[in-house]
C-alpha cells in the first residue's frame, strides 16, 4: 500500500527531502514533529520582532523602537508551545533574551529599515501546478517594493553567512518565493536577498529566466521523486554530517534504528494530538 503524498512542498520541505529521504518521510508524511531548539526558537523571536518593527511609520523604525517590538514578542513567549518544550532552565533565560536582542540590534548594520517599503509581511502564497496537482507554498518573510517600483524578496537569517561554495544552495529557498511571486503577482522580483543577522553580511541574487527555469525543474523532480518513494514505500536514509543533529536517529536504520518503531510511534503521536 503505497504512502500518502505530503499536502504541498515548501523550501523548507525541499531542503528536508534533499538533505535526507527518511527524516521528510517522518516529518512530512508521519508527521512527527520536530524538536524545538535553542536556535529556532530564538530565530522565531527575532523574526515576530522585525516583523512588529516593519508595521511602524518608516520614520519610527530605530533601535529603541525594536527594542521595544522585541519586549512585545518576549511577552508572549510564555504561551508559546515551543518555549513550553524547550523548557530552557531559568539560569540560561538571561543569555537567551541578551543573545536575541543582539541580533535585533544587529539588524541596523544590515539595512536602514527606513528606507523600506513592505508589500507584504510574513506573506503566505502558494501556487498549484496544473500538470502534477502538486501545491507549492512558502511564507515570505519580507516582500518589498522599490522605488523603481521593482519587488524585492527578503529573508532573514539569525545565524552566520556560509562559506561561500554553499552560498548558491541557501538561495534556493529565496528563488522558491520569487518563482511563487512571479505566479501570483506576474511580476517576477528584481532581486532575492538573505539577511545574515549573526554576521551582519546581505547575500543577494538577480532572479532570471534561467534560474526560474532551474528551480521549476527542481522543485518538478523533486515532487516527482516524493511521488516514486510514496509509490514504492522507499525513503533512503543519507548519511551526512546532519545525522548528529536529526531527531528521527533512533528510527533510522544507518543508525542502528528501526523504521517500523518510528511508525508506531508517529502514529501514536498523532492519536495523541488527536484525543
Amino acid at each position: 500500500m503505497a504512502l500518502p503524498l505530503p499536502s504541498s512542498l515548501s523550501p523548507s520541505k525541499i531542503s528536508s527531502f534533499t538533505d535526507c529521504p527518511l527524516a521528510f518521510r517522518f516529518e512530512a508524511i508521519e508527521r512527527m514533529p520536530s524538536k524545538p531548539t535553542v536556535p529556532t526558537v530564538k530565530g522565531t523571536l527575532v523574526h515576530s520582532a522585525l516583523e512588529r518593527l516593519m508595521t511602524l511609520d518608516a520614520a519610527s523604525r530605530d533601535r529603541s523602537a525594536a527594542k521595544e517590538c522585541l519586549a512585545a514578542a518576549s511577552a508572549e513567549l510564555p504561551a508559546d508551545p515551543e518555549w513550553i518544550e524547550l523548557a530552557l532552565p531559568a539560569d540560561e533565560h538571561a543569555q537567551f533574551f541578551a543573545d536575541a536582542e543582539r541580533l535585533v540590534d544587529a539588524y541596523f548594520n544590515v539595512e536602514d529599515p527606513t528606507n523600506v517599503e513592505p508589500t507584504g509581511l510574513e506573506l503566505h502564497l502558494e501556487y498549484t501546478d496544473p500538470a502534477s496537482g502538486m501545491l507549492l507554498r512558502g511564507i515570505i518573510d519580507r516582500l518589498e517594493t522599490e522605488s523603481d517600483g521593482g519587488l524585492v524578496v527578503t529573508d532573514y537569517k539569525t545565524g552566520k553567512s556560509p562559506n561561500p561554495k554553499y552560498a548558491q544552495a541557501r538561495m534556493v529557498g529565496v528563488h522558491v518565493y520569487s518563482y511563487l511571486v512571479e505566479k501570483n503577482y506576474g511580476h517576477r522580483p528584481k532581486r532575492v536577498q538573505l539577511l545574515y543577522l549573526g554576521d551582519q553580511k546581505v547575500v543577494a541574487d538577480l532572479p532570471t529566466d534561467q534560474s526560474t527555469r532551474g528551480i521549476e525543474r527542481k522543485v518538478g523532480a523533486i515532487w516527482d521523486a516524493i511521488t516514486t518513494a510514496c509509490e514504492r514505500e522507499n525513503f533512503q536514509a543519507r548519511v551526512s554530517p546532519l545525522c548528529k543533529w536529526c531527531d528521527y536517529r533512533e528510527f533510522c536504520p544507518e543508525q542502528g534504528g528501526s523504521i517500523e518503531l518510528g511508525v508506531k510511534t508517529a502514529a501514536k503521536l498523532r492519536a495523541s494530538r488527536a484525543d
